[in-house]
């Protein structure tokens, strides 16, 4: 909705600017026939206005005010995309307990953690080795987007605890 408003706004604010530039043009292509003092003078009036205007309108990082910003959070969505592996285990504590001494077991190498998942996640994904495949934020649940769009590659990260349990996550690739 802000988004809209921004736009909106600017679209308006251009409209105006556009209407004065163009009656800006009018007036000198009809003083051009009285005369270069007479242009001149009409050229030093408007541009003396046309500044005092700029005076008060906010700077163009002011006017669209995140509205880019906005619009490129919304198309990273399309454009970034992440592999990922996962182990699940469901439940509270023990889940958790588990994942960590799992972590400290597979250190940092995706054949351990490819191993471990076909062991001991409770995923369907757990038959190929606990791989998600490639997805791009938003596709999954916010916890686990947070730690595979923002963490280091090539790391597992983790425990994290979701809706479905609790999760050790290892990011094999990620593209922006």
């Amino acid at each position: 909705m802000r988004a809209l408003f921004k736009f909106l706004s600017l679209h308006i604010f251009l409209s105006n600017v556009c209407c004065y530039i163009h009656g800006f043009q009018h007036q000198i292509i009809n003083t051009n026939s009285n005369g270069k003092a007479s242009l001149r003078k009409t050229i030093n009036q408007r541009y003396s206005k046309v500044i005092a205007i700029n005076r008060n309108v906010p700077k163009p990082h002011v006017l669209y005010g995140g509205f880019f910003d906005d619009f490129g959070n919304f198309m990273k969505r399309f454009t970034t995309k992440a592999t990922a592996s996962h182990i699940l285990i469901k439940g509270g504590a023990e889940a958790e307990n588990k994942l960590e001494d799992l972590k400290v077991e597979i250190g940092d190498s995706p054949v351990k953690f490819a191993e471990a998942a076909a062991a001991y996640s409770e995923c369907p994904s757990a038959s190929s080795g606990g791989n998600l495949g490639e997805f791009g934020p938003g596709a999954m649940v916010q916890e686990f987007d947070q730690v595979v769009f923002n963490n280091e590659i090539g790391v597992v990260h983790g425990p994290i605890k979701t809706q479905f349990g609790y999760h050790l996550i290892f990011i094999n690739d990620r593209t922006e």
